[in-house]
């Protein structure tokens, strides 16, 4: 997949662009807000360039290799997965961009402030990436955590907030893949609402907070890119369970649900 920049160059455009956005003053909100709410919007990291070129790539590599899923999964209390997705090694064989964004070390520098921890490649080829398009009436990304530590979220496109997409999340909480106590965290605590507009980013604390999208109410479209990257903490344990099903919705964790 052909872009307007390599490797160097993206790295070239995020340092430049990063040495006057992440101020003391921007890092201080940012950083303060992520670790009280396992989440913040940092819309501004990458400039319009990567923005759009990042955009361009998405909706091309969804149009070539999308994959529906309709499932439940078990280790989050069989909530549901309805959505298409874009299986991580078929992102990073057909996007230079996407992988030259993933690893640049200006913007890994950048994310290591603001969650206060380095952050490492995913040390599972699966889980680099994600593309998800909800486009039908009824379409969610469940109830979950996940097990690697940080996401960066791309909105490629989004619905208007009264058709739902938005994002809703739980911090400080613990994933028990045998007893995940969902609807317990629900009562026991607050739900914050997040909605978007094309071209937003967020970083969510993916392994601590528990998050789902609102289900769409009619035909609509919700696409991201998701880019996942490990904590020291996840290096030294890994995932465990039959429950990778955005690369293969047959797996021992999930039932399928409707065509």
């Amino acid at each position: 997949m052909e872009t307007t920049f390599d490797a160097q160059e993206v790295n070239a455009r995020l340092r430049a662009h990063l040495e006057t956005w992440l101020t003391p003053d921007t890092h201080f909100d940012l950083y303060s807000r992520f670790h009280r709410d396992g989440f913040v919007k940092v819309r501004d990291i990458v400039p319009d360039t990567i923005r759009a070129a990042i955009h361009a790539d998405v909706l091309d590599l969804l149009e070539k290799n999308a994959e529906r899923r309709d499932l439940l999964l078990a280790t989050t209390g069989h909530t549901p997965r309805f959505m298409s997705v874009v299986r991580s090694e078929l992102i990073a064989e057909q996007s230079p961009l996407i992988n030259a964004v993933y690893l640049s070390a200006p913007l890994l520098a950048a994310l290591a402030r603001i969650a206060g921890e380095e952050l490492f490649a995913c040390p599972q080829a699966d889980e680099e990436f994600l593309i998800t398009s909800q486009n039908r009436k009824g379409d969610t990304h469940g109830w979950h955590w996940g097990d690697f530590s940080f996401a960066l979220i791309w909105i490629i496109d989004a619905p208007p907030l009264d058709i739902g997409g938005m994002l809703q999340c739980v911090p400080h909480t613990v994933w028990n893949k045998s007893a995940p106590r969902i609807h317990q965290y629900l009562c026991d605590n607050p739900i914050s609402t997040y909605g978007f507009v094309l071209g937003d980013l967020y970083l969510l604390r993916t392994d601590t907070t528990l998050h789902r999208t609102v289900p769409l109410t009619e035909d609509a479209r919700r696409v991201i890119l998701n880019m996942t990257w490990a904590s020291a903490k996840d290096l030294r344990s890994g995932p465990d369970g039959n429950d990778r099903w955005w690369e293969d919705g047959t797996v021992g964790a999930a039932s399928t649900v409707r065509d």
